[in-house]
């Protein structure tokens, strides 16, 4: 065995081998792979196999796509079969909910240019003569889905990656990692040391012990899932093409299909699901299954024989019950490890072979170009930090594991093992009506219930339940004077002798060069695109304080620690220790000066200013005027030990002005009204220029991270820009990901959208190919099946000359 390598990639599964097949297409194949026993021995080798269009998540659908191109050219290109079976598949719809699910996939998958449709039951019993459709309305049919053999998909993968030079040992446990005094990682074997500059953990069910070795604790967690074979169905046997898979999300919560000639049904129960091994897999286990839960799974499986009668007669000739990851939230863990550099993980998948040949292809581009071509923000290993402890991780995965065959509503609030981070205004404003939503980990108000509706949230893909109570909150905004709980925000200190050129440095802006001052920035990469979008305020002379989406906190933690080199700088994470509250609309100003002797004025206090004051006997309140809704107003950062207190006092002050509380949904109706880009349109898959954001720039500040990828985007022709439009919608608004068109082609996709309730206009962003961008193109938008009229605006629906902030 060889000791030195660039990557060495440990674990041997479909995750694994992709992982190091697409690094050898990317040019590095001074990669090794070491796996403790034969590849796809853990449970890569008991998979179903399937590979499904049927995904409304924008990532996940380019991941899937490439899949299904993959895997049946793999044997041309490497001699080794994958047994591609395009046999297409049906999902399912027995409700309203369902269907407009499918229609939301089919505006989704439209944009990567898939071949689907939804049919009706005429077409579905053409298709699959042997399905009971009782109550089906009807089904998304994707003709080129279809399933591979698993281990056979894992073998053509590693055998590619040894065709470019990659390397694999086989049979050769890892049993620590260590860093060397040269600042190289040692991986320490069976057969011996291999020093590297690179790991990646793709361990699958040890993923969480090989995290352990580094000091890490991955969050997944081992649940059990089942599939059966049944003996051979006659009524197959005559049939000269392979019918296609059925997902059944309501009756069977699984899939069924053929196996050959037998059937084979998968089910992932909505009740009492299973973990394993919550301590830690046994490292002598290999293909290892359990016996099978027969009494856990029997609502569904009598469903399913129901459901598909020429199977209920027959015998189970195999029993597959193996170990699979998930996640707290279900999406794999993609990305740098937190607080390591040069630690990667390619882990926690629960369905391997539909998501590894994308997760491969765009994790190696990231590797090795700094960034992948699609927005990989909902993979990221750092979205989870040490709020997700091992009870949080457990009880969110056999969440997640129920949810698996649920509908993915915009928004869909997951509750279990919640709060786990909460400010301390969590109570009260509970008490209030708030219907909370978790943002790395802390509680946040979404909208607040009115006496008259039910305190928890309505999911829909049409305009839901609570759309009245969220107009009822901008309003009090618009009009009076709205208080909001934004203590789930990021927050970090960078302080020392050297903080303004290590900030001028890293952002794009200027760092404010005096007190008090308050810039918006954003974080670039090397390829010129964005990391994330920051607000600085210079609070003294060596003191700058950071603020970002809450998610952001440890990708912009690790990112300025990483380019910190030799500046004299200390970065402090004080995400904890102030809480925030916004407090903005027209009255904000006379509740404000109720409350503290700081002159509020705009002769002694500017707009995009930044003071210290005391409310409430409260000291050391950072102060920023500045308002992500359009209106005067202040966000108020707090010492967490009295933001109960301040949060009492301006609600005393305000109730003569008709204060009201506001949440997120509130927020995000101002901010488009604004026509304000979000963090869907502030991603690494764009550039500044092309996501419009070059007001935020200095050129000519001298040298910063990506600008000089910055300057090549300016100087040549964009692929895609961010326009803001508006949409003649009816009862149904944009979400992200519905596909745009222009005379009837495609020519981009939505980022985000919603409803603006002060303007009572449905509006969005989203990138489109530049000729397609003038002020005044009429576009269309796929939604919901439906074909929406959209019009590019030249400025925001809302204050356009941005007069009221400056009030």
């Amino acid at each position: 065995m060889e000791s030195q390598a660039r990557v060495v990639i440990i674990g041997g599964g479909i995750m694994g081998c992709s992982l190091l097949y697409h690094l050898a297409k990317e040019g590095w194949t001074d990669c090794m792979l070491v796996e403790k026993a034969e590849l796809t021995s853990g449970s890569t080798w008991h998979a179903a196999g399937q590979i499904s269009h049927s995904t409304s998540h924008w990532g996940l659908a380019n991941m899937v796509k490439y899949g299904t191109e993959l895997y049946p050219r793999l044997e041309e290109e490497t001699g080794q079969s994958a047994t591609w079976h395009g046999c297409g598949s049906l999902r399912l719809a027995y409700n309203t909910d369902e269907i407009d699910w499918l229609k939301y996939t089919l505006s989704v998958a439209r944009g990567l240019g898939l071949e689907l449709d939804i049919i009706g039951t005429d077409e579905i019993s053409s298709l699959h003569p042997f399905y009971n459709l009782d109550g089906v309305l009807g089904a998304l049919h994707t003709p080129n889905d279809g399933h591979v053999d698993p281990a056979g998909a894992a073998m053509a993968l590693a055998k590619g990656a040894r065709q470019m030079g990659a390397r694999i040992v086989r049979h050769n446990r890892v049993t620590g990692i260590e860093r060397t005094d040269g600042g190289e990682w040692k991986v320490i074997t069976e057969q011996g040391d291999i020093t590297c500059q690179i790991v990646v953990n793709a361990g699958g069910t040890y993923a969480r012990q090989i995290g352990e070795w580094v000091g890490l604790d991955m969050p997944i967690t081992n649940m059990t899932h089942h599939y059966l074979v049944t003996d051979t169905v006659p009524e197959f046997l005559e049939l000269e093409k392979e019918l296609p898979v059925v997902r059944d999300d309501r009756e069977v919560s699984g899939y069924i299909r053929m196996e050959q000639k037998s059937g084979l049904i998968g089910i992932y129960e909505k009740a009492n699901p299973n973990t394993v091994w919550d301590d830690g897999t046994p490292w002598e286990s290999e293909n290892e299954l359990f016996e099978a839960d027969f009494d856990r799974i029997m609502p569904w499986l009598e469903n399913a024989f129901e459901r598909m009668p020429v199977l209920a007669e027959l015998g189970i000739k195999k029993t597959i019950h193996g170990a699979i990851t998930h996640p707290p939230d279900g999406n794999m863990l993609l990305g740098p490890a937190p607080g390591l550099d040069d630690f990667w993980c390619c882990c926690g998948s629960q369905v391997g072979i539909a998501w590894g040949p994308g997760a491969g292809k765009y994790l190696a581009q990231w590797m090795v170009h700094g960034a992948a071509d699609i927005n990989m923000r909902d993979f990221d290993p750092r979205r989870y930090g040490d709020f997700a402890n091992r009870n949080y991780q457990i009880t969110k995965a056999r969440e997640d594991y129920i949810l698996r065959h649920e509908i993915p509503f915009p928004g869909f609030n997951r509750t279990a093992g919640r709060p786990v981070k909460t400010s301390t205004l969590y109570d009260q404003l509970k008490a209030s009506g708030a219907v909370y939503e978790e943002i790395f980990g802390w509680e946040r108000p979404r909208w607040f219930a009115p006496d008259d509706m039910e305190q928890q949230d309505c999911h829909s893909f049409q305009r839901a339940d609570h759309f009245r109570a969220v107009a009822a909150e901008c309003q009090a905004v618009r009009e009076r004077v709205g208080i909001m709980d934004l203590s789930g925000f990021g927050k970090i200190d960078v302080t020392g002798p050297d903080a303004e050129s290590f900030l001028n440095r890293i952002i794009a802006n200027r760092a404010p060069r005096t007190e008090g001052g308050i810039v918006l920035t954003h974080i670039l990469n090397h390829k010129g695109t964005i990391e994330a979008e920051i607000t600085v305020a210079r609070m003294a002379e060596s003191h700058y304080y950071l603020m970002f989406a809450a998610f952001s906190e440890l990708r912009v933690r690790d990112w300025l620690n990483k380019h910190r080199e030799d500046n004299d700088v200390t970065i402090t994470v004080v995400s904890r220790d102030y809480g925030c509250l916004v407090l903005s609309g027209p009255r904000s100003r006379d509740v404000l000066s109720r409350t503290t002797q700081q002159p509020l004025d705009n002769d002694n206090w500017k707009w995009l200013k930044a003071k210290t004051i005391t409310v409430a006997g409260v000291d050391n309140i950072r102060a920023m005027r500045m308002s992500y809704q359009g209106e005067l107003g202040w966000e108020l950062h707090v010492p967490m030990d009295g933001l109960l207190a301040v949060y009492d006092t301006l609600w005393a002050a305000g109730e003569n002005h008709g204060i009201a509380n506001f949440g997120s949904y509130a927020l995000n109706s101002m901010r488009l009204e604004k026509g304000f880009e979000g963090a869907s349109e502030l991603t690494t898959e764009v550039t500044l220029p092309e996501a419009g954001v070059m007001a935020f720039v200095k050129m000519d500040k001298g040298d910063f991270i990506g600008r000089d990828e910055t300057q090549t985007s300016l100087d040549n022709p964009l692929p895609w820009v961010c326009v803001y439009l508006e949409v003649d919608a009816d009862g149904a608004d944009c979400v992200g990901s519905e596909t745009v068109y222009m005379n009837g082609k495609r020519v981009g996709q939505v980022s985000s959208g919603g409803y603006g309730h002060t303007v009572q206009k449905s509006l969005a962003h989203a990138f489109v190919k530049p000729d397609a961008s003038a002020p005044g193109t009429e576009l269309e938008i796929h939604i919901l099946a439906h074909m929406r009229k959209a019009t590019v605006l030249s400025a925001p629906v809302y204050d356009p000359d941005n007069e009221k902030p400056r009030s």
